[in-house]
């Protein structure tokens, strides 16, 4: 074990001495010159501080991923399981799991092309698409977190049986729902390519992006939902409190409205688009419509990438102490 820990921990560093070079001899033209330092900085500052971490919480953190590798099978048995069984005793079944989504997006589509007229443009260019797809391209990934975030959230209180027994290894209830939730993810995608190639947009080597992007909300959502599902237990009034932050996050995300048509018409805000960076999921809308409609390959993002990964892998480093600390009073609670 202790070979194996120094093995992970000399690979760790070559990564991390790795990136710190990238960041600092990476060059953006559309940067001037003070705000690329300051981003260099910030983001080499915040990546060792992130490694520090790693090294002296070293064996809390990777308990959970190893925990998680060993028991893939279950986990993916309990799955399955658990996506079935959710809407068991209903007539229609999982038919329900795919209604509440398409209806929410034809209500969005008649009320911002019908009712209230309204065009999105793409950021290359000046090449006009439908609204529809524009929206799609964007909400997809926000029914994914929505619904992942909730279901990871209250996994261990939904699951309560089993984290009572001893012998059960209650870290794997989380990324059950987040992969129960994927099923029907899978089926927005595909429902997606469908309509983007019915208006003559067909997929291409941009398109598999969207791979990328899916995991990379998978990974982010996991590390948010070891934190959430671990607090919710002592204190339940998070549950409503997450439900009122997706309500004001899809808004406060750029899905129904274009960022840069808002800052065109409002240039007084143009201070605003770096706040609306820092959210972790414009990165993942932005970077569904730059794979679907933009064209453009997530390296070209280069800072947006970066930020989005340093603060993912922030995430499931605090969530794995979080929940490491707070299992062992989880029984006794519930």
């Amino acid at each position: 074990m202790e070979k194996k820990k120094k093995i992970t921990i000399a690979i760790v560093t070559i990564l991390v001495v790795a990136l710190d070079l990238y960041i600092l001899l990476h060059h953006n033209p559309l940067d001037n010159h003070t705000q690329e330092i300051i981003k260099k900085v910030i983001s080499c500052v915040i990546l060792n501080a992130i490694y520090v971490v790693f090294l002296f919480g070293y064996d809390k953190i990777v308990i959970l991923p190893i925990e998680l590798f060993q028991n893939r099978q279950l986990i993916w048995k309990l799955a399955k399981n658990d996506f079935k069984t959710r809407y068991a005793g209903s007539y229609l079944g999982i038919f329900w799991a795919f209604v509440q989504p398409i209806i929410t997006v034809l209500l969005y589509w008649f009320v911002f092309t019908i009712a209230i007229p309204s065009r999105a443009t793409t950021l290359n260019g000046d090449l006009e698409i439908p609204y529809v797809l524009w929206l799609i391209a964007g909400i997809v990934p926000w029914f994914y977190f929505s619904e992942a975030l909730s279901s990871g959230t209250n996994a261990l209180l939904e699951y309560n049986y089993l984290v009572k027994k001893v012998v059960f290894k209650i870290s794997i209830l989380p990324i059950i729902k987040l992969i129960s939730a994927v099923f029907v993810h899978l089926f927005f995608i595909a429902f997606t390519l469908i309509l983007f190639s019915c208006y003559g947009m067909y997929p291409d080597l941009y398109t598999l992006q969207i791979f990328y992007y899916s995991a990379c909300m998978f990974l982010f959502t996991l590390g948010l939902c070891y934190i959430t599902c671990s607090i919710v237990i002592f204190f339940r009034d998070l549950g409503q409190i997450i439900s009122i932050a997706l309500q004001v996050g899809i808004w406060a995300t750029p899905i129904l409205w274009n960022l840069n048509s808002m800052l065109a018409s409002h240039p007084q805000y143009a201070w605003m688009k770096f706040l609306f960076k820092l959210n972790p999921m414009n990165y993942i809308v932005e970077g569904y419509r730059n794979a679907l409609i933009d064209k453009i390959w997530f390296y070209e993002t280069f800072y947006s990438t970066a930020y989005f990964w340093i603060l993912t892998l922030c995430l499931f480093a605090v969530g794995a102490l979080v929940f490491k600390r707070l299992k062992v009073h989880f029984a006794d609670v519930l």
